[in-house]
């Protein structure tokens, strides 16, 4: 990359924030790998944008995997003033299941009102940690996909590799 690194940091803040937000929504949440995927492409994106040099698709990678990661900080720190509502939603489910279930165990009751109760801290930050390794996953694989999709292509030379062609041999002096 001609010692040129690229500036990723801005780029997965932008595209990992989307995808935090959209991931930490209620109802929005179902599609969460989906909205990772789409916010480290979103990062990928704005690199190739940015970027005066052909990138690679392990840069992609990369961006996507730090996309990721933010997305899994702003996806918790977004859950924790929604906890309510999504226990809430929870809870709603597990009694219209058991409506239609003959028989639903008691214990079910008990873990939703446990859950219902204040987290913990050590509890947020393994959920946290959990959750950074997995969206860092799915970031990479976005990462990848948006560098395909909008990676600037270096044209073919000559001999068909792409890049600069090689160098001549000198020609020998002439008398």
């Amino acid at each position: 990359m001609n010692g040129q690194r690229p500036r990723l940091l801005m780029p997965a803040l932008v595209g990992g924030t989307v995808a935090g937000v959209l991931s930490g929504i209620p109802f929005l949440n179902c599609l969460c790998c989906l909205w990772i995927i789409g916010g480290a492409a979103l990062a990928a994106y704005l690199l190739v944008k940015d970027s005066p040099v052909a990138l690679t698709s392990g840069d992609g990678a990369l961006v996507g995997a730090f996309a990721g990661i933010v997305a899994a900080v702003v996806d918790s720190l977004l859950a924790i003033p929604l906890r309510s509502m999504n226990m809430a939603f929870t809870k709603r489910i597990f009694e219209r299941l058991g409506d239609y279930l003959n028989e639903v165990p008691s214990q079910w009751n008990d873990w939703i009102n446990r859950g219902a109760g204040p987290i913990s801290i050590a509890w947020f930050f393994v959920s946290l940690l959990i959750s950074a390794a997995i969206f860092a996953a799915f970031g990479a694989l976005g990462g990848v996909l948006g560098m395909a999709l909008f990676g600037k292509k270096t044209p073919p030379t000559a001999h068909g590799a792409p890049g600069p062609p090689p160098a001549s041999p000198p020609l020998p002096p002439q008398s």
